[in-house]
């Protein structure tokens, strides 16, 4: 079966499509401040990732969380549970992590199928 990789950037690919499923990379915002305005940036940034690959948000399978700091959780829930349409939500995992940049307060990794 062809895998598709797009979007490579010599160390990773941004998505990667194979035998109907989307797998993306961790998207991460270190340009605003606070959990919240980060965690709104990085949902966009996967919509537009997953519309421009076959999918949307209805159709993710999984998305694994990674928080600085579990003092954030709350915060980043409320803007996810806004996100997340009723009936539609994904098979979920939430940890924290340390980031690879100081200003990193979330990253999220999708998997999804294609529509």
């Amino acid at each position: 079966m062809e895998i598709k990789r797009y979007e490579g950037t010599g160390r990773m690919s941004r998505a990667v499509v194979h035998n109907g499923t989307v797998y993306l990379c961790g998207q991460t915002c270190s340009d605003k401040e606070g959990i919240k305005e980060q965690t709104k940036v990085v949902l966009e940034k996967i919509e537009d990732l997953l519309n421009k690959y076959g999918s949307d948000k209805k159709h993710v399978l999984s998305t694994t969380i990674y928080v600085k700091d579990m003092s954030m959780f709350q915060d980043m829930n409320e803007v996810w549970d806004n996100w997340v349409e009723d009936g539609f939500e994904p098979a979920r995992a939430c940890v924290e992590a340390k980031m690879a940049r100081e200003s990193i307060l979330v990253e999220m990794s999708v998997v999804a199928a294609v529509k």
